[in-house]
C-alpha cells in the first residue's frame, strides 16, 4: 500500500495530477470578476454617486464660480471666492468663535462623559434609568433643546432667578459677548454628553475584570487602577470621542441659529452659520461653497493631527 501511494504521488507530481489541475483552475477563477457581484453593490454605488460624489463635485465646481441661485448663469471667477474669503473679517471672526466653542466644549464634554461612565459602570440603584435619562437629550431635536435653554438663559429665566436668590446678581448668558459662546458650549455639552457616555461605558465594560483583581491583590489603590489600567485601555474610545466632538464642534449651527442668530456682536457666529447666511440669505452660493471647502479641509487636518498625537498602541 505504501508503494502504491508513493507511485500515485510520484505520477501526480510528475504529470501535474488532478489535484494540481483543480488548484490551478481555482486560482484562475478567483482572478475573474463576477458580474453578479456588481448587482449587489449597485444600490450603494447609486446612493454614493447621488448623495455624496455629485454634491461634493458640484460644491467644488461652485467654488470657482459666482452663482446666484435665482439665476441660471454661473460665471467663472477662478480663485476670487478664496481671495475674498481670506480677507473677510467675518470669516475669521466665525473661525475664532468656533475655536472658542471647541476649547470649552471638548474638554468639558470628555470630562463629564468619562465621569458619568465610571459612575454608571458601578452597581448603583436605577442604573438603567440614569443611562436612558442621560442619553435622551441626544436623540431629542436640537431646535427644541435650544428653545428650552433659551428660556433658561433669559434675563428672567430660572438660572438668573437662582443667582439672584443667592445674591450673586444676573448674568447675561446670551446677551454678553464674553459669555454667550461658552453658554452655548455648556448647553451643547448637556445635550450630547449621553452619546459619548455610552461610548466610554461600552469601552469600560470591555476591560477584563481580572486586570482589576490582579491589581487589587498587588496592593494598587482605586486611583492607581484607574490611572494604569482604565485610562490607558480607554485610549481608542478617547480618540473616537475627541474626533467626533471636534467634527460636531466645527458643525455647530442649530444652537446659535435658534438662540442668538450669531449675536450679540457676532460673538456666536459659527462657521456653518456663516456659510448658511451667505448661501441662503445673501444667495452667494459660490462663496458659501468656498467656505464649506475650507471648513472640510480644516476638519480633516485637525482630526488627522489629533489621531497622530493621541493614537498609541495599548495592550493587556
Amino acid at each position: 500500500m505504501t508503494g502504491i501511494g508513493r507511485g500515485r504521488g510520484a505520477r501526480g507530481a510528475a504529470g501535474g495530477g488532478p489535484d494540481q489541475r483543480q488548484l490551478a483552475a481555482a486560482q484562475r477563477d478567483t482572478g475573474r470578476s463576477n458580474p453578479v457581484g456588481y448587482l449587489f453593490t449597485l444600490p450603494y454605488l447609486v446612493f454614493f454617486a447621488v448623495f455624496t460624489a455629485y454634491p461634493l463635485g458640484f460644491a467644488i465646481y461652485l467654488t470657482f464660480h459666482n452663482w446666484n441661485i435665482v439665476r441660471p448663469d454661473r460665471p467663472f471667477v477662478g480663485l476670487r471666492n478664496f481671495e475674498r474669503l481670506f480677507s473677510d473679517e467675518l470669516f475669521w471672526r466665525a473661525l475664532y468663535n468656533t475655536v472658542i466653542f471647541l476649547a470649552v466644549h471638548i474638554p468639558l464634554q470628555i470630562a463629564v462623559a468619562l465621569l458619568l461612565a465610571v459612575v454608571l459602570n458601578q452597581r448603583i440603584v436605577a442604573r438603567g434609568f440614569f443611562r436612558v435619562s442621560f442619553f435622551l437629550p441626544y436623540v431629542t431635536s436640537g431646535a427644541i433643546i435650544s428653545l428650552i435653554w433659551l428660556r433658561l438663559y433669559a434675563d428672567d429665566g430660572l438660572l438668573n432667578q437662582v443667582l439672584v436668590q443667592l445674591g450673586l446678581g444676573k448674568v447675561g448668558w446670551l446677551s454678553d459677548p464674553r459669555v454667550a459662546m461658552p453658554s452655548i458650549a455648556i448647553m451643547a455639552t448637556w445635550k450630547n454628553v449621553g452619546y459619548y457616555l455610552m461610548i466610554f461605558l461600552a469601552s469600560l465594560q470591555a476591560i477584563p475584570a481580572q486586570l482589576y483583581e490582579e491589581a487589587h491583590l498587588n496592593g494598587a489603590t482605586q486611583w492607581q487602577r484607574f490611572r494604569y489600567i482604565t485610562f490607558p485601555l480607554l485610549n481608542p474610545a478617547f480618540i473616537l470621542v475627541v474626533v467626533l466632538s471636534t467634527i460636531g464642534g466645527f458643525s455647530l449651527f442649530v444652537e446659535p441659529f435658534v438662540m442668538t442668530a450669531g449675536g450679540p456682536l457676532d460673538s456666536t457666529l459659527s462657521l456653518v452659520l456663516y456659510l448658511y447666511q451667505q448661501a441662503f440669505q445673501f444667495l452667494r452660493m459660490g462663496y458659501a461653497a468656498a467656505i464649506g471647502l475650507v471648513l472640510a479641509v480644516l476638519i480633516f487636518l485637525v482630526t488627522f493631527v489629533q489621531r497622530r498625537y493621541l493614537e498609541k498602541e495599548v495592550g493587556y
